[in-house]
Formats: structure tokens, sequence, C-alpha cells
């Protein structure tokens, strides 16, 4: 690369392969660790590339701020405004996302989360049978993996699962490149809509979910809080999982002798999990992080002003073999290793035991269930989401 670090580049976004990482990623860790780049929006930013790097930035919020506004660079060839979501605590710093984030920190705590573990099993079993019910192919995507999530995360909060194509629908255009923010705003006001009918239920029949709990024991939030913290709980709580999960299963079936030692320690699912989460994650396009410097400050010998944008690149971050020796692989009998799949610092995923506690389930209960299953279609036909900010696969037809 003859480009100076500080002249920006086209973000890398280019594949040689659909379950590989972008091109570019390997050679940024080894040569350009911090390098600026051009947003599809046209807007700059340091791209920061490695695992320490990744931690620095993303473990201190005093230097590098959440809060973003118009000028933010996005994956998006247009700019597009956020939402008006007032309790968006994903893009506050300090107290104020504090505030919103305790009121839900319980909520996905451990005990809980095991607790929920025989209903995700349930769910599970459930959508499995309607599975081996249907005459093959079957798309794995619209029968199981999507579906799923869905269903667990529209019961956790109470959500009447009638309603999940409104979630379905809203996470699509809210999370997708290239819907208006006309769209984006609509598709918001509908879900909010049903989540009034909701809260008006729960207030007079309160029942063992988080609706009802936080209605009844966080009085302090408004109806326009707890509508946005709804919307992204059942947004982030599908969609993330679904896509993780379908990508987790194509990679298996594309790995065999991973996965015969998957099946063949189910025991170790935990384990296994971590190291899917770590690898798949390798495989975003890296710019779907976005801080902004407070002050000047030096990372990897270059030299970020305050107001300079910044790009923590998760792909490169799970990739990085300073850490994680022979990193580019997918490896089932991996030591534990503290991948940053879920984030670093106080903004890590606050759902991630629950997407742990699903993807352990799904996954050995879909390998146990078909141990004969089969994609149907080449890699080459099978379609991805190159249009979302959530990379993964839009059907997976499968046999058994």
């Amino acid at each position: 690369m003859t480009c100076p670090a500080d002249e920006p580049i086209p973000l890398p976004r280019e594949r040689d392969h659909p379950l590989e990482p972008v091109r570019e990623t390997s050679r940024l860790l080894r040569e350009e660790p911090v390098r600026k780049v051009r947003f599809p929006n046209g807007i700059d930013a340091w791209l920061i590339s490695g695992y320490e790097h990744f931690r620095a930035v993303m473990g201190d919020p005093q230097q590098f701020s959440s809060r973003k506004d118009e000028t933010e660079p996005q994956m998006r060839a247009v700019s597009r405004p956020p939402v008006d979501n007032p309790a968006a605590f994903n893009r506050a710093d300090g107290e104020q996302h504090q505030y919103y984030r305790r009121k839900l920190t319980s909520q996905f705590m451990v005990k809980r989360i095991t607790a929920l573990r025989p209903r995700i099993q349930q769910i599970v079993d459930e959508h499995l049978d309607a599975v081996a019910a249907r005459p093959a192919p079957v798309d794995l995507v619209s029968a199981f993996t999507l579906p799923v999530p869905s269903l667990v995360i529209a019961e956790m909060l109470g959500v009447p699962y009638e309603h999940r194509q409104a979630f379905q629908d809203a996470a699509t255009t809210m999370l997708g490149l290239n819907p208006t923010a006309d769209e984006v705003q609509q598709s918001f006001a509908r879900l909010a809509a049903v989540l009034a009918h909701v809260f008006h239920a729960r207030l007079g029949d309160p029942r063992d979910d988080l609706i009802s709990r936080l209605l009844h024991e966080q009085p302090d939030l408004s109806r326009a809080d707890l509508t946005s913290l709804c919307v992204g709980l059942l947004i982030a709580g599908h969609e993330t999982t679904a896509n993780f999960s379908a990508m987790a299963i194509l990679t298996l079936l594309q790995h065999p002798d991973q996965l015969a030692t998957f099946t063949a320690h189910p025991e170790r699912a935990g384990q296994a999990v971590e190291e899917l989460m770590r690898r798949l994650t390798g495989n975003s396009s890296g710019g779907g992080l976005i801080r902004r410097a407070v002050h000047d400050v030096e990372i990897g010998g270059r030299l970020i002003r305050a107001g300079d944008w910044v790009a923590p690149n998760l792909a490169a971050a799970n990739l990085d073999p300073a850490w994680c020796p022979r990193a580019e692989r997918l490896d089932l009998d991996r030591g534990p290793v503290q991948h940053v799949a879920f984030g670093y610092g106080p903004h890590a995923c606050l759902g991630q035991n629950l997407a742990r506690a699903e993807l352990e389930i799904m996954l050995v209960s879909l390998f146990s269930r078909f141990p004969h299953l089969r994609t149907t279609v080449p890699m080459e036909d099978l379609p991805f989401r190159d249009d979302m900010l959530v990379y993964g696969v839009r059907s997976l037809p499968v046999a058994w």
C-alpha cells in the first residue's frame, strides 16, 4: 500500500469467499493497524485493527465517545439521521448510558437465562419437529434460525408472538442499508403502536415478563423510554442471533472435520460456540462500531485528533494472531480465548448470556436430530445479506 495512512482509502469490503473475512483484513493487521478509510457515505474515519487497539478504544469511554450525529460514518451510501429514539443507550455516554443499561442488566443475568433454558429447549424442539415433518429441502432460516430467537425474545419481553412480523419487518428496515429515514421512522412507529397495546394490557394484567417488570418496578421510565428500550431489545434480540446461528450452521456444514468434533463432544458446546463466535465475527465488514475521539490521542503510532471518527475493527480484533495463534482457522479444539465478539467495555452486549444459551441449544439440538444434515445448493448459489448492517445468509436450503 503506497497511499499514506492518513490519506483515506475506500473502506475495504471485498471478499474472496462469503464465509471468509474481508480481503484486506490480514494485511491491515500486519501493515496498517491504524489507517484512515472513507465510508460509503463519504465520511472518513480511522479504521483500528488489532485486538489490543480494539480494547483500548472500546474500553475507554472517557477518550472515545459513543454519541453520534448526522456527520457519522455509515455503511449506507446516503447518510441517514438517527431514529428519534431517546433511550438508545448504545449511542450514549456516561450516566445517560448507565441509567438505561441498569434498568435491564438484571433481566439478562446468568441466573435468569439459566432458568429460561428449558423453555428455549422446548421452542427449539417444536421447530425441529416442524422441520422434520416437512418435505426436504427446507429453508432452515425461515423454518428455524429466524423464528426461534424471535419467539424467545418475544416471550421474554411479553410481546404476543402474533406480532412477530411487525418486529421482523422493523428489523429488516431499521438495519437495512437502503431504506430511507422516513421508512425507518414509519417502521419504528408501527412497532411502537404494537408495544403501546402490550403496555396497556400488562398494566392491568402483569405477568412474569420483562415488560411487566419494567412497568411495575421502574415507574420512572417514561412510555417513550420504555418503547425505545423494547424496540431495541426486540430487534437486537432476534436479528443478531438469527443471523449468527444460520452462519454457524453453514460454517459447520462446510467444515466436516469441525462438525465431527462438535457432534462428538456436545458437552463442549459452550466452548465450540465461543470459537464459532470468534471466527465468524471475523467475517464482519469491520465498519459497524463507530466512536469519536474526545481528545487528541495516539494509537499505534498515529495521532488521532479530537473530533476524528474512529472505527474499531471487530473482524480484525478477533483474527489478530498476536493474541490468538492461527486465528484465521476455525478450531473447536482451541482452548478458551477472550474474544471480543460481544464487544468490550461498558458497551459490551447486554444480551450475550441469552445469545450463548440460544446458540448452544440450537446447534446441539439441530445436529443431534439431523446428523446427516446437508445443504442442497452450492455455496455460490446461496444468497447473502450484503445490504444489511448485520451480515448473514438469507436462506439455507437443507435436506437430511
